[in-house]
């Protein structure tokens, strides 16, 4: 298969674990034989201080031009901590996913056995969890209008939504559950707002559509409770913009580290493929940003493109490279010297060599060679 993608690094350390991404995609190409051709285009942050915008028109027409797009992060501490900047590198982001039609973002949520130990939930609780959650991307308080008053003390954010815009998303999250454990759980606050009372109206609609998937419903409230006490109850997770932005980034915490979580944000014609970390300034440049994130989000772009058998040699990679410990230092206390480039090296390696011995392969990666 030939596939033009176009790879937006960004701030941070985006570009330091999209570089290990492209590398494990590039040793996929060689060993299936396929042909893939990376583009690169700059947003957030780093598109502002060359062009004054965070989603130069250049970075959008190539987005525009390829068939799928690998994100690495965004964001600067210089505009967090400026409430006054008019231009933001979030907006860049913002407006691809508009511009872009990018309405469902899938975000997978794994307890690997091999790091049980590692997240600060105890191993009872979260062994087995395998949640994925549909976040519907381009509605909601985001987006709506807003405004400030003139003298900067009143300011509102509308939180709209459509049928429409509910109706998509609720598509993909069923006929995702269906081959999955047949559940949907509907994250809103139909207590309180009437955007999550529409929300329950349409979900309840097109449930009956599908007579094989059980339909929950959960206040958000509650659910970010649930997702700690007993995140085993969960197979597919349902939710609006804002609502679903908030419960992924805590459900990352059950697999130890956030640097673990894929995500792909697809729409009618066009498909992007991020980790969903930040940009995490604090780290950019020493070589120890987990790039295990970015490396599972070029596996959900294999699969988007039904390559699913590549797809699934990437994930048998990262749980090897999980099971010998070859990590960066989020995850490996024991070996610190682990860098960002070493994991994606092990990975790659894995690759070309899926048959080799445990051992040998975490002699070699440790700088241990067994060869003499």
């Amino acid at each position: 298969m030939k596939l033009k993608i176009a790879v937006l690094p960004g701030d941070g350390i985006g570009p330091e674990v999209t570089k290990e991404a492209i590398k494990v995609l590039k040793a996929i190409a060689q060993e299936f034989d396929h042909s893939f051709q990376f583009k690169y285009a700059s947003v957030g942050a780093v598109a502002i201080e060359k062009f004054n915008d965070p989603l130069p028109k250049k970075t959008l027409d190539l987005c525009k031009s390829t068939d799928a797009i690998l994100f690495g992060a965004i964001g600067d501490p210089r505009f967090d901590n400026d409430p006054s900047a008019k231009i933001r590198p979030e907006q860049g982001l913002l407006r691809l996913r508009k511009a872009l039609g990018l309405f469902a973002n899938v975000r997978p949520v794994k307890a690997y056995d091999t790091l049980l130990a590692k997240s600060p939930l105890k191993r009872d609780i979260i062994k087995g969890t395998d949640i994925c959650i549909y976040r519907e991307l381009t509605g909601g308080i985001y987006f709506g209008e807003k405004t400030l008053s003139d003298d900067g003390n009143h300011a509102t954010d509308l939180c709209d939504y459509t049928r429409e815009e509910i109706e998509r998303v609720t598509h993909l999250a069923f006929k995702a559950a269906q081959s999955r454990k047949q559940k949907v759980t509907l994250v809103d606050k139909a207590n309180v707002l009437e955007t999550s009372r529409l929300w329950r109206k349409v979900v309840t609609e097109i449930a009956a559509e599908y007579k094989d998937v059980k339909l929950e419903f959960l206040f958000v409230d509650n659910a970010a409770m649930q997702i700690i006490l007993n995140p085993k109850q969960f197979d597919v997770i349902l939710t609006e913009n804002m609502f679903g932005d908030i419960i992924s980034d805590e459900a990352s915490v059950i697999g130890g580290s956030i640097g673990l979580l894929a995500s792909a944000s697809v729409g009618e014609k066009y498909a992007m493929f991020e980790p969903i970390h930040g940009s995490y300034p604090q780290a950019k440049n020493l070589g120890i940003a987990n790039p295990i994130a970015s490396i599972l989000s070029a596996a959900m772009l294999l699969d988007h493109f039904k390559l699913f058998e590549e797809a699934e040699l990437i994930r048998e990679g990262v749980e090897r490279s999980l099971k010998l410990n070859i990590t960066t230092p989020d995850l490996n206390t024991k070996y610190e010297h682990i860098s960002t480039s070493k994991v994606g090296d092990f990975i790659e390696d894995f690759i070309n060599n899926p048959k080799d011995n445990n051992m040998n392969f975490a002699n070699i990666h440790l700088g241990q060679s067994t060869i003499i």
